[in-house]
């Protein structure tokens, strides 16, 4: 199942999982409360249902999940490895396994490292600066525990 990343009701998502507050999400679209909080539940039951999905898809044990913030961490049956499903605005659902790698040589560096800056802004986490992407999402995906 795919996220409608560019639907209202994402826009909402994204906003409160920014910090925004109900209410002041409905004064930006001059619309109620009550819908903001309606389309909120909506939103939040398909990020749910998508991360667990993408779970049982990947065969990843499912751990811990927190649909306001769009991420799931478990354990990959297949891989016996940590794994975290997460949304990203940016990014779409994305699945990633804890793995040690020779990130230098791999043609996706540039792609992995873009992925974890940008989830880490997304979600305002700051992150030490390294040119290593398997290191960058072991510390994102650290705080980001903390957080659920």
């Amino acid at each position: 199942m795919s996220l409608p990343l560019s639907d209202r009701q994402f826009e909402f998502w994204r906003l409160r999982r920014d910090g925004l507050a109900n209410i002041h999400i409905a004064e930006q679209f001059h619309i109620s409360r009550q819908a903001v909080s309606k389309a909120l539940l909506t939103m939040e039951g398909k990020v749910e249902k998508t991360l667990l999905e993408m779970a049982h898809a990947n065969r990843i044990e499912v751990e811990i999940y927190n649909a306001e913030k769009g991420v799931l961490f478990g354990r990959s049956v297949p891989f016996n490895a940590g794994a975290t499903i997460f949304v990203s605005a940016k990014h779409g659902v994305q699945v990633w396994y804890e793995h040690e790698g020779d990130c230098g040589s791999c043609p996706r560096y540039r792609e992995c490292i873009e992925l974890i800056w940008d989830f880490a802004d997304e979600l305002h986490i700051s992150l030490t600066k390294t040119d290593d992407p398997t290191r960058l999402a072991d510390e994102l995906f650290a705080k980001l525990r903390e957080m659920v």
